[in-house]
């Protein structure tokens, strides 16, 4: 419509050259001329007349068919250098718009493009308790574009518009050092949809971040049944050379003590009434905490361990790591390669029975 306008203006402009003034146009024109002064002049305004776009473009054309001496008998509420300034300002409208490059933008660097906008807000929209950190994570791994966490915080202030006002909790920061062939264990405890207790054994990879498998029981746990619950995990497992434990009473029982020594692994004991100092399998359990078990209900022991394997699965293949630098324990374990996905040809995937979706390379 704007290209419109323009041509038409260009076309009234180039016939009032080839016509000339002066006549009976110039006659048809002086009287507009004056007409519209006059509209101008009895305006409702208790101060001086404001000169609107449409004013100025109509005194511009009008003064192209008078000759110049009548444009100073013409102008009655305005100056007739006024007249010919808007004159001018049209013929220089005029050129600019034939010989000015079209489509100029804004100098300075261009802001993310319309479909990576679209994927920032569509995954926080379906992960509401993803942080701005995390979905640049997200992008640069399955895109591989490399946008800074702030572009992701502005875009996310400017697009999404959420549809609760929840806040999911922040990260934790990491203490210790990670030591290759190292893995933790740890004990926590989750009520079924029948209030009944149940004790969840997990063990993680400290230099990896992966999980190497869960152990559920229903009830309390003594030394047997927790080398067997361990025992369970690592079966088919090449065990590692250490394993940290807290000062948990379950862990010195004499049979827990029996059965590292015959699988042959040190044991390593984090400082006592210090969670801190066993940071990495603390803050797991409150990931699965936070991500998976407040979310969800589960019948039994068989139904919990069932979920709690389709959660191992995000997390080691999917789940991104700001530890490990975006990448996945799959990854830095060398177990797979996350393939990449166009920004604007890929497909959504869900995870853990609906509760996480991510892009993937369609």
């Amino acid at each position: 419509m704007k290209n419109v306008l323009l041509l038409l203006i260009h076309l009234l402009t180039i016939l009032a050259k080839l016509l000339r003034p002066g006549g009976v146009k110039g006659i048809i024109a002086e009287n507009l001329l004056l007409k519209q002064q006059l509209l101008i002049v009895c305006r409702p305004r208790h101060r001086a007349r404001n000169l609107l776009p449409a004013d100025r473009f109509l005194f511009g054309f009008f003064s192209l068919f008078l000759w110049p001496g009548r444009i100073m008998k013409t102008a009655v509420c305005i100056r007739p250098s006024t007249l010919l300034r808007f004159h001018d300002y049209l013929v220089r409208q005029k050129y600019q718009a034939l010989y000015s490059p079209h489509h100029r933008g804004k100098p300075g660097p261009k802001g993310p493009s319309q479909e990576l906008i679209q994927a920032i807000v569509e995954i926080k929209r379906r992960n509401p308790s993803f942080g701005y950190p995390r979905i640049a994570r997200i992008i640069s791994k399955m895109f591989g574009i490399e946008i800074d966490r702030n572009v992701v915080r502005r875009v996310l202030a400017k697009y999404y518009r959420p549809e609760d006002d929840g806040n999911g909790p922040s990260w934790l920061t990491f203490l210790g050092h990670m030591k290759d062939s190292l893995w933790s264990v740890d004990l926590f405890r989750c009520e079924s949809i029948t209030l009944k207790s149940h004790w969840v054994l997990v063990v993680m990879d400290q230099f990896t971040r992966r999980i190497i498998g869960f152990a559920v029981n229903a009830g309390d746990v003594n030394g047997v049944i927790l080398c067997r619950m361990f025992n369970k995990v690592i079966t088919g497992i090449t065990t590692p050379k250490y394993l940290s434990s807290d000062n948990d009473p379950l862990f010195e029982y004499h049979r827990w003590q029996a059965n590292l020594h015959v699988l042959e692994i040190d044991e390593i004991k984090t400082a006592p009434d210090v969670p801190v100092s066993h940071p990495f399998v603390e803050r797991l359990i409150g990931t699965i905490r936070r991500e998976f078990l407040d979310h969800i209900l589960f019948w039994n022991a068989v139904d919990l361990e069932r979920k709690l394997s389709e959660f191992r699965v995000y997390y080691n293949n999917e789940r991104v790591h700001a530890s490990l630098g975006g990448d996945t324990p799959a990854e830095v374990a060398g177990e797979s390669i996350t393939p990449r996905a166009k920004i604007d040809d890929f497909r959504w995937q869900t995870h853990c029975r609906g509760l996480v979706q991510l892009p993937l390379a369609a």
